[in-house]
Formats: C-alpha cells, structure tokens, sequence
C-alpha cells in the first residue's frame, strides 16, 4: 500500500497536465531589461523564481524584488527558500540599489516582497520602509505593493511599513486553516495572518488595500477553500491570488491534486460573489501576477462603490 502512495505521488509530480504546461518566456522587453539588469548586477525575484509570467509582467512594467536578504528565519515546508539566521546583517546599499533597478526598468508598478527577520527587532520593518522611500525618491510616479511576513503580529513594526507609504499590503495565508502547521512554520499561524491582514486596515490613517493568496493542491477540500476565502473577506481582504502548488524539490511538500481550470474558474466565481475587488485563480497564478491591473481594477471597483 505504502508503495503504492509513493508511485502515484512520483506519477503526480512527473506527470504534470497540459494546462500547465507553459513556453519559454521570451520577447525583446525581457531580453532589453535582462541585459540592463546584468550590466548593473542586478537581478529580480522575477528571474531568481524561473516565474512563467515573466515576458507579460515586464511587458506591463511590472517586476518583483526580494529584500532584506536570501535567507529567512522560517522553515516553511513549500518554500524554496534557504533559512537560517542571518545574524542581524543588513545590506545598507539595498535601498539605492532597489530604487536603481526600478528606474533602470522603468517600472510603474512595483512588488516588494522579502524573508523573514525573526533576528531583527523590528523584523526588518525600518529597512522595508527605507526601500520604499528611496524608490519614490527616484521614481515618484510608480506604484508600490508590499507583500510581508507576519512581522510576529506586532503593531509598531506593521505601522513602520505603513511609514513607506504602499499602496497595497499583501500577507499570504498561503493554505487553509487545517494544513497551516503542517505547510507554514510553526511561528505562523491562520489567524495571526488574518488578524495581520486586518490589523493594517485599521492603524493606516490612508485607505489602503490589502491582498492575499493560496496555492491549492495541498490536499485541502472545496469546503475548506470556501471558508477560508470566507474569513479572508471577514479580515477585510480586497484582493486575492489562487494558484496551483509547485513542489520545488523532493524535500518539500508534496502535491496531493492538480486542481483542474474548471475549479479554479470556480473560485474566481465565488471571491467575486464574496466581494472581493479583484480575484484572480488559474494553474499559473502566483501571488504577484499582474499585481498592476488588480490595483487598478480593485481601485475602480472602489470609486464605483463610493460613488454609488
């Protein structure tokens, strides 16, 4: 029996659907920028990830960077990410070096994303801020998301990210409530996440949007994606991003199900019957997937509720 298990997990991971199945990324946008990039040696989360929706990210100038170092304080179990304990070092020339690269690319929207600092005191939070000033400092007009860890719930730390003035906040509950231990580290919890998530609603004192995402295929049930996209919205979450798990090697997690486009387009249905300002759900998605137009369409789906 046990045997069996392990065959079907091994044909599960090999053999991948057609709908996920994707082409190189290729285009004279992303081959302009990579050159760019690798003149300046730098580089974008974008690139590091192998992203298949690189080509139409960059197309809309829109890239992803992690700060705050390669290595983050949590074991994860689907994260491919190495962890440690970086010491309490951080990169003082990150800021300018960040705000370059998006000059460089010419970027109008950009995502922040970054490992956790369990070492730092403030989590990292002064140095997330500090990114972000400096990136409005070189390019005024560029829109700014912050996709964070948890930062252990504290108020002070989530209120110095607010300092850099983004205009979405993203924190990934990732999974449903019954697999959080088992995917997330043992520091990360389901309703620290959505207590985060409200949390910064409630101490911004400019309206901002906050944004979340899952990766299905983990072996949680309809049911339970149902209920948490219910107390994503009850948390007060404007958009969300539903993707599938992709196991980055043999030690992590395992993929229990490919959840098939019909199901995806499911929850696409039922986070806009929620109320969600934008939903996005396919294969393919990742949590910044065209993150520039879920701006624009939640905020006009905003001005349109106010003005009604």
């Amino acid at each position: 029996m046990a045997e069996n298990r392990s065959q079907q997990q091994k044909d599960l991971h090999i053999n991948k659907p057609e709908w996920l199945k994707t082409k190189i990324p290729r285009g004279s946008t992303l081959f302009r920028i990579k050159k760019d990039l690798r003149s300046k040696r730098l580089f974008t989360v974008c690139e590091e990830a192998k992203c298949p929706n690189i080509s139409e990210c960059w197309s809309y100038n829109t890239a992803t960077f992690m700060i705050l170092g390669d290595t983050c304080t949590r074991t994860c179990r689907f994260c491919h990410i190495k962890t440690g304990n970086p010491g309490g070092l951080v990169d003082e020339m990150e800021p300018r070096n960040t705000a370059e690269t998006v000059r460089l690319m010419n970027l109008k929207y950009v995502v922040l994303t970054m490992v956790d600092r369990d070492d730092l005191s403030d989590g990292g939070a002064s140095h997330c801020a500090a990114v972000m000033k400096e990136i409005r400092r070189e390019s005024p007009g560029v829109k700014i998301e912050f996709l964070g860890g948890d930062f252990k719930g504290d108020e002070f730390a989530l209120a110095t990210i607010l300092d850099g003035e983004p205009e979405v906040f993203a924190h990934n509950l990732e999974t449903v409530r019954r697999l959080t231990p088992r995917v997330r580290d043992g520091r990360s919890s389901y309703d620290q996440s959505l207590e985060v998530l409200n949390k910064m609603k409630k101490i911004s004192k400019t309206p901002i949007l906050t944004k979340s995402s899952l990766m299905l295929g983990l072996g949680e049930s309809r049911k339970e994606v149902e209920e948490t996209l219910g107390d994503m919205r009850s948390a007060g979450v404007d958009l969300v991003t539903i993707g599938q798990y992709m196991r980055p090697t043999k030690k992590h997690l395992s993929i229990k199900e490919w959840i098939t486009p019909e199901d995806f387009a499911y929850y696409q249905t039922l986070g806009t019957d929620l109320g969600f300002l934008h939903v996005v759900s396919g294969p393919l998605v990742r949590s910044s997937y065209r993150a520039d137009e879920g701006y624009d369409k939640a905020m006009k789906s905003r001005e349109s509720e106010h003005g009604q």
